[in-house]
């Protein structure tokens, strides 16, 4: 891309301002990008020739609005509309069951459905930020949690950290680990827009890589090359793949804001 191009970072009305992580990346980006709140009618979307979705985690519950504002951008926005529409709903994860890759044991429960025996995790099938996420030691909570959702993703609990591996740009970057999840009330940050986790940087094992590699080229091979992922491991299988607005993380490993900036650039 030349030098004057214009880049919009993609955020919502509650960080104007971005989220302290992806102001790294417009630093790095060295004035060629700013941000641009998602669902504001006063932003020219016309003037960008880029859009990269970041911190849009408000779309939770408006789902189809912003689809529909991806759709508007089309081949400038980066991760693209069809990249977005597919991993913004959680029953992606029973394709990559028939496709053959290791995915932790999922079901999609309804009201009033058999649930699995606890310890068990509930979670939205459209969520961000593990908001409504939450460990039930109980069977009755647990139904309560899945009357609540209409439709909810049931999966066991696993007592183990989570290990998210960071690809920019199509290649690996750098992993974190975050702490297991806890039973009641989680805390959220004071934006109201994800919960606070325990977060490290972290060094994959040789086969969380595999599983995440082997992962990456299903969905290279699916929807071409992307600008970001992040694969979420438990217990050495899939959780969740994340290709729409995922925390990348990019201040718990040195270069990796630059990486992603030149990957943007390139």
């Amino acid at each position: 891309m030349g030098r004057r191009t214009r880049i919009a970072l993609a955020t919502c009305a509650a960080l104007p301002e971005l989220d302290p992580d992806d102001r790294l990346l417009a630093a790095a980006l060295g004035g060629r990008a700013v941000p641009a709140v998602w669902d504001d009618p006063a932003v020219d979307w016309d003037a960008f020739e880029l859009v990269v979705v970041r911190s849009t985690w408000d779309y939770v519950g408006r789902r189809d609005e912003f689809l529909a504002w991806a759709d508007a951008l089309g081949d400038r926005l980066r991760n693209p509309p069809d990249v977005l529409r597919w991993s913004t709903d959680k029953r992606y994860l029973a394709e990559l069951v028939a496709a053959g890759l290791p995915v932790v044991p999922t079901a999609f429960a309804r009201p009033g459905d058999r649930l699995p025996a606890p310890p068990l995790v509930v979670k939205p099938t459209v969520g961000a930020g593990s908001i409504d996420a939450a460990r039930h030691d109980d069977p009755r909570t647990a139904a309560d949690h899945v009357a609540r959702l209409g439709v909810a993703l049931v999966q066991p609990y696993v007592d183990a950290a989570e290990t998210a591996l960071l690809y920019l740009g199509g290649a690996y970057s750098h992993a974190i680990n975050k702490g297991p999840l806890l039973a009641g009330e989680a805390e959220r940050d004071a934006s109201g827009l994800y919960v606070t986790e325990n977060i490290s940087a972290a060094e994959p094992s040789a086969a969380e890589r595999e599983v995440a590699d082997r992962l990456m080229v299903w969905v290279t091979e699916r929807f071409g090359a992307l600008l970001y992922a992040r694969v979420d491991l438990l217990g050495g299988a899939v959780l969740e793949v994340e290709l729409a607005e995922p925390s990348l993380f990019l201040g718990h490993a040195p270069g990796a804001a630059e990486r992603l900036a030149a990957a943007i650039l390139c």
